[in-house]
């Protein structure tokens, strides 16, 4: 433990190191240049001079090479850049030392100036080759791979100072920069790129782009592409996330952050896929507090250790109103964001009355709840299958909606956000696929023609409270998310992306209550938001009285096709399929 302290490397540990080693090898240098001058035996006379000498120019070099930084460049990363800065600090010290010398002659003499010429570049030369020689150990012991990058930008900056485990061949792109260089190295036209095993994608391109680019180098057998993420400064294997990802152009943080700053934010669901993302985005974006409040003991506990915010946590679940009467009590929260919900279509489908007591009561609860204790702005996280449902989580989901749209909600601004599959998310089919190609099991598409909507989580959570920002009063937000899918489509892209053929794709049939597509839309008259990528819902009235009896009838019911009748009779669009 002690020991492992002691060589965990520092700034001011990193400077002590290379001050000796500065130290050390000047004096050797400046030896051997006095050797190399008298033929290896120095007179005695000018050996009192070099003694003379030594101080004062490693007083020079230490001086202008902390004057440059170079004390505090990693080892490891040591490159160009500080090659040159060391090239100027080396330079300046003895430039100094001449200018000392002609001012104090009689203190130096005799001195002879060629060893002093000598030990300039014995002294650049050795000092330089000590700086890189662990990055050319590591190069070689971890055998480095060779790889071109696709873009002359900042990110290919970052990628050539080292940053990550690859030899830099080439540099491809296709814009004005071809011909100019980077790290001597000259950028290429990409339509003369030729077959290597690696590219690193660092170009910022659309969906279409990206997944045109991709084509094109496996058509060149590039076996590996992969793509630099700015943000964690590391490169990662191109993913169907990359590829799918519908990047909006319009997402205002600076709204988002004024919606969520400083704020006491209760989040339901919140260890959940969109529930721990929302969680996340609000650390991020300022919130004050956060009460995450999830019924399943793992997900809490992994939310909350990515978590650095002020938060309580409440293990319960959402249909226990006297549980979650306790937390408003409690908690007093400003902003109540309802993630909590079953979600997989089969799993309602086989368990009916859990998906009613889940989704409609724990719904109407928190609507209550929030209503009741003066919430600012209550979110409900709604989907697409709750548009002309066929099966019994989009009923149930767009029973919430009817009745957060119709609800008496005093001072609390109420609203829905509705989107699609987003990627990744627990049990979701990018996951499962990935699970299956890599234990070389096929891939089972239930229909040729099936499609879905697909979003980042981190986006489509953004979006959310942005929409948020923007409710006045039981409003649906639809988040755009895009052109629909093909899940074939998907698969066979996932399939290339692992170097995989299309033959692993068995096609399975409907699975109950799945729809071929599913819609964002119940009426194309939906308004438009000063946002592009968000909208309003056209709102559907129906009677209160009669909503709440239904839901009071379904809540008590049991089987299943009386919970159908119930879910038919409210949700007129209903259509199940079985």
């Amino acid at each position: 433990m002690i020991l492992s302290s002691l060589f965990k490397p520092t700034n001011v540990k990193r400077a002590i190191f290379f001050l000796f080693a500065d130290i050390l090898i000047s004096f050797f240098t400046l030896y051997l240049a006095y050797l190399l001058r008298f033929n290896f035996v120095i007179p005695q006379n000018y050996v009192y001079g070099l003694y003379k000498i030594f101080p004062v120019i490693l007083a020079f070099k230490v001086f202008y090479f902390y004057l440059f930084r170079l004390y505090f460049v990693s080892w490891r990363f040591f490159s160009l850049p500080e090659l040159k800065k060391l090239i100027y600090a080396n330079t300046l010290a003895y430039i100094s030392f001449f200018i000392v010398f002609y001012i104090f002659p009689n203190y130096f003499n005799p001195v002879p100036r060629s060893a002093i010429i000598i030990d300039y570049f014995l002294s650049l030369l050795s000092i330089g080759l000590f700086r890189v020689s662990k990055r050319l150990i590591l190069r070689q012991s971890k055998g480095i791979k060779e790889a071109v990058i696709i873009g002359a930008n900042e990110k290919a900056l970052a990628i050539l100072k080292d940053k990550t485990p690859y030899e830099i061949k080439e540099i491809y792109d296709d814009t004005y920069l071809v011909g100019s260089y980077i790290y001597n190295l000259k950028v290429k036209p990409l339509k003369e790129l030729e077959t290597i095993d690696t590219a690193i994608i660092t170009k910022e391109l659309s969906q279409a782009e990206l997944n045109k680019l991709v084509n094109f180098l496996k058509e060149k057998n590039i076996k590996n592409i992969k793509i630099y993420n700015p943000f964690e400064e590391k490169v990662k294997n191109i993913s169907i996330e990359d590829l799918l990802a519908r990047k909006p152009k319009d997402l205002d943080k600076n709204v988002i952050k004024n919606f969520v700053e400083g704020k006491k934010i209760l989040i339901t669901g919140a260890g959940g896929s969109i529930g721990s993302e929302i969680c996340k985005q609000c650390e991020n974006y300022g919130a004050k507090q956060l009460i995450l409040v999830d019924n399943s003991e793992y997900n809490l506990y992994s939310i909350n250790e990515k978590l650095n915010i002020k938060r309580k946590l409440y293990l319960t679940d959402v249909s226990k109103i006297d549980d979650i009467k306790m937390v408003f009590e409690s908690e007093m929260p400003e902003i109540v964001i309802h993630a909590a919900a079953y979600k997989h279509v089969p799993l309602c489908e086989e368990n009916p009355r859990s998906a009613v007591i889940n989704n409609i009561i724990g719904t109407k609860n928190m609507i209550d709840l929030s209503v009741q204790y003066n919430v600012e702005n209550f979110i409900l996280i709604s989907t697409d299958k709750a548009v002309r449902p066929t099966n019994i989580m989009g009923a149930t989901k767009r029973v919430c909606e009817l009745y957060a749209q119709n609800i008496n909600t005093n001072d609390t601004k109420i609203a829905a956000v509705r989107f699609g599959n987003v990627l990744g998310s627990s049990g979701s089919v990018v996951p499962k696929f990935k699970k299956l190609i890599e234990e070389n099991k096929p891939l089972p598409v239930t229909h040729p023609e099936i499609t879905r909507y697909f979003m980042l989580i981190p986006e489509a959570c953004q979006l959310v409270l942005q929409a948020g920002s923007l409710a006045k009063n039981r409003e649906i937000f639809i988040l755009d998310m895009g052109k629909p899918v093909k899940i074939v489509d998907l698969a066979k892209t996932m399939l290339k992306l692992y170097g995989k053929d299309e033959s692993n794709i068995v096609f399975t049939g409907l699975r109950p209550g799945e729809k071929l597509y599913e819609e964002l839309l119940l009426d194309e008259a939906d308004k438009k938001t000063k946002y592009e990528s968000i909208f309003i819902a056209s709102p559907t009235k129906i009677n209160l009285n009669f909503l709440m009896t239904k839901i009071e009838e379904i809540s008590k019911a049991f089987n299943k096709r009386e919970i159908v009748r119930i879910l038919k009779e409210i949700v007129k669009e209903y259509t199940p399929k079985y």
